[in-house]
């Protein structure tokens, strides 16, 4: 039996432990169910146990448990890090969900449940693969399954330095970006970055009658509004001045498929110019992401003296998040409406990364790629964020780092009904495992 054969063998028992993993309710932000994150990690551990690797430990870095499994490296070949995350997003209200978030139900070609996409599939390919060669890869391989990715990996940095060592690598494959479509797997070479800032607007030390004082004393909330609004221009581009941008793919994405997966109703306008790519992959985009004022059920004809706002900014690739967020605030104090009193908090920020496909290792996982997807992969941004790209990239320079993807534009994860589709499961696995191979092929390597 050859390769490809063994994994599609043993996919049923992979999936089953896909479904006991999203059982587990690994919800990261949630303190409550820290004790889901720990007994995600020891599940993810003992089943790497159960693939016969002979160093797993679950470690932390004064954040939530990540696992560390190795194989050592036979004579002469290369290692190989598998990234992945066994945390997830919290599942929101259960009215969305056709299906139970927590119950893996497969429903025609996909697999629906939380985490089934983000990113226990993920993990679940690197367990196919390493159970494909019976627990004898033929590179040396680390896995690495991080447990606070989705709060923003704030011990990542902390992580890498105490387990540098551990995690040293000639390739890093993370598996946990987007394909291109169902059927067309893609590799990931850019990625935005992420920073966010709470903004808040006074402009009253209490508050005060709308009639007796309103048309002369501005309010709180009509001030943010009206500062917010600064941050686009009439266009919808983003109007913060020193924001980098980077030159887009040539990679044509049909607006008619962009409403279609995103939802957008009829007679809504797109924001910004550019091509599609430019504006979604290459541009810094800005979103008010929540907004704390007076509740409607509980107005009344005042002029409240304070309201606040969430921003968050896509970082394009090529700038920097940290610098980026520096001009974020200089715009905001500076176009304070009417004199009003702002003030930012600064929060939490994720670099984005430039990530080149090259070198004898990525032509080893086109190749792998091609032969189980039968297909040619496309190369793509994503304007979302993976921090740790950029992690990675910085503590181990000189390592090549791949970003591959189980999920599909229908896949929602972070939202409700998140799936993964069965069919490009397997040809991720059946992939995953070609490459493992073919980085063995393809030259000997010493760990970063």
């Amino acid at each position: 039996m050859n390769l490809a054969d063994t994994v599609r063998a043993q996919q049923p028992q992979v999936l089953a432990d896909l479904r006991d993993l999203v059982a587990i309710e690994s919800v990261s932000a949630d303190p409550a169910r820290a004790d889901q994150v720990l007994r995600s990690a020891e599940t993810v551990a003992q089943l790497l146990r159960d693939a016969r690797c002979p160093d797993v430990r679950v470690v932390d870095a004064g954040g939530a448990p990540a696992v560390i499994g190795r194989y050592p490296a036979p004579e002469g070949q290369p290692t190989v890090c598998l990234y992945a995350h066994h945390d997830v997003q919290p599942e929101g209200e259960r009215a969305g969900w056709r299906t139970e978030p927590f119950v893996a139900t497969e429903q025609g070609d996909r697999l629906f449940g939380r985490g089934a996409a983000d990113d226990k599939g993920g993990f679940a390919v690197h367990l196919a693969a390493l159970r494909a060669f019976d627990g004898r890869p033929p590179v040396g391989v680390t896995v690495f399954v991080e447990g606070e990715e989705e709060v923003g990996s704030p011990t990542l940095d902390r992580m890498l330095a105490q387990e540098h060592e551990a995690l040293g690598a000639d390739v890093f494959v993370i598996a946990d970006s987007g394909n291109w479509d169902v059927g067309q797997p893609a590799f990931t070479t850019t990625l935005r970055g992420l920073a966010d800032c709470v903004v808040t607007v006074s402009t009253l030390d209490h508050a005060v009658h709308s009639g007796s004082f309103g048309g002369v004393v501005p309010d709180a909330l009509t001030s943010l509004c009206r500062l917010l609004a600064t941050l686009h221009d009439d266009q919808g581009d983003v109007a913060v001045a020193g924001l980098a941008t980077t030159e887009p793919p040539e990679l044509d994405y049909p607006e008619e498929r962009l409403r279609a997966e995103s939802g957008l109703l009829d007679g809504v306008d797109w924001i910004g110019t550019g091509t599609v790519v430019e504006r979604l992959w290459c541009k810094p985009a800005l979103s008010v992401i929540a907004l704390d004022a007076t509740r409607v059920d509980k107005a009344s004809n005042t002029l409240i003296p304070a309201a606040r706002a969430k921003i968050s900014l896509r970082v394009a690739p090529g700038d920097d998040a940290e610098r980026a967020l520096d001009h974020l605030e200089q715009h905001l104090l500076q176009h304070a409406p009417w004199g009003a009193r702002v003030d930012v908090a600064r929060g939490d920020s994720g670099e984005p990364a430039r990530i080149p496909f090259e070198g004898p290792y990525a032509e080893a996982a086109r190749s792998a790629f091609r032969e189980a997807w039968s297909t040619e992969p496309v190369f793509t941004g994503q304007g979302g964020s993976i921090p740790m790209v950029a992690a990675f990239q910085e503590a181990f320079p000189g390592s090549t780092v791949l970003v591959t993807a189980i999920s599909d534009p229908d896949s929602r994860p972070h939202g409700a009904n998140e799936s993964l589709h069965l069919g490009d499961f397997e040809r991720a696995c059946v992939a995953e495992t070609l490459m493992l191979q073919g980085f063995a092929d393809a030259g000997t390597g010493a760990a970063s």
